[in-house]
């Protein structure tokens, strides 16, 4: 563990065995109480992000926040290609199929500890499944931010190619079934015609 500027880390290179079994490692070795998660491809928005994330969690005692994200070019970052605007959480838009950005979402992580990590059984889409276990199975509360939070570069592992979007929507799929009572089917489709218009907001 090192120490730069006040701020502690662990560095950690290792074979693991995929990206949510390496979150899971790093979630264990966190020692502060909100966990974000930010991959090797995303930035956030602004240097003033995790101030505003934190005094969130520190003045209405929230299990997690999240934010908007918007998908930007890989070489040019102010270039952007679609806005994912979450919009304020209720339970019925998770049964029309609703999730916040996976890289804005910060949870306690008591909430970790509490109803457990990510499944490694699945492989594209185990964000989704989370998010439907804490969010609808366990209703742990949750506070939005409405304003950009993170970049994420376009061509991430879950829309790279045709037989990764495949395996995702089968993965989706499976996290319905596992976490819901309603017609996982119709979810699914839900959740898919509602990314159509994150294309044409600005």
């Amino acid at each position: 563990m090192s120490d730069v500027k006040g701020i502690k880390y662990v560095l950690v290179s290792e074979p693991d065995e995929g990206i949510y079994d390496a979150l899971n490692k790093g979630i264990k070795l966190a020692t502060g109480d909100v966990i974000g998660l930010l991959h090797s491809d995303d930035i956030y928005f602004d240097e003033n992000v995790l101030a505003k994330v934190a005094l969130l969690f520190e003045e209405k005692n929230v299990g997690s926040v999240y934010g908007d994200l918007v998908y930007v070019d890989k070489k040019d970052t102010t270039k952007v290609f679609r806005y994912w605007k979450a919009g304020e959480f209720n339970e019925n838009k998770l049964r029309k199929g609703w999730m916040p950005p996976h890289p804005s979402f910060f949870i306690r992580k008591e909430i970790y500890d509490r109803y457990g990590l990510y499944d490694t059984d699945f492989k594209i889409a185990a964000d989704y499944d989370l998010i439907l276990r804490f969010l609808g199975k366990h209703k742990i509360s949750t506070l939005y931010l409405p304003e950009v939070l993170v970049k994420m570069r376009w061509g991430g592992k879950s829309n790279k190619s045709l037989s990764n979007i495949i395996q995702k929507s089968y993965e989706d799929y499976r996290a319905l079934k596992k976490n819901t009572s309603n017609n996982p089917l119709l979810i699914l489709f839900k959740k898919n015609l509602s990314k159509l218009p994150q294309l044409f907001k600005k």
